[in-house]
């Protein structure tokens, strides 16, 4: 099949990244272990993020959109900066192509249209519960 050719594969991409629709995945980076990112939440330690100001936040929530219903954020990763390009791509396709647009559960959309993301609020995730390569859990 022509679709399983390397060639035909580079092509694709050349023509998709000319056009500015590839973006390149990344894997985000955990910050908080899940359960704890669960408790802000539950605990009402968070912020309801604009997506144009997710980068670095840590998100509170499960992040997936369907198609293809894979999630691609777990509650305590931090977000970077290629999640947050594909979110502002997905806004922008949702406003041009109503009813075409891709619906992604974990964002939450106001009565003027913009999206947000509830995230770690900035001291929930500074009092010692995070866990990375420099601390442990307290």
């Amino acid at each position: 099949l022509e679709s399983h050719d390397p060639a035909y594969l580079a092509r694709v991409r050349a023509r998709a990244e000319k056009a500015g629709l590839w973006l390149e995945l990344s894997v985000p980076s955990k910050y908080l272990e899940s359960a704890d990112a669960y408790a802000q939440m539950a605990h009402s330690a968070i912020d309801r993020v604009p997506i144009d100001e997710l980068e670095g936040r840590v998100t509170a929530v499960l992040l997936t959109p369907y198609p293809p219903g894979i999630p691609l954020l777990i509650p305590g990763e931090r977000i970077n900066a290629t999640i947050v390009r594909y979110l502002q791509f997905a806004r922008d396709l949702n406003a041009r192509f109503p009813g075409f647009g891709t619906d992604i559960h974990g964002l939450a959309k106001d009565d003027a249209g913009a999206y947000f993301l509830d995230c770690v609020a900035h001291n929930a995730h500074t009092t010692g519960l995070h866990t990375n390569a420099n601390t442990q859990r307290t």
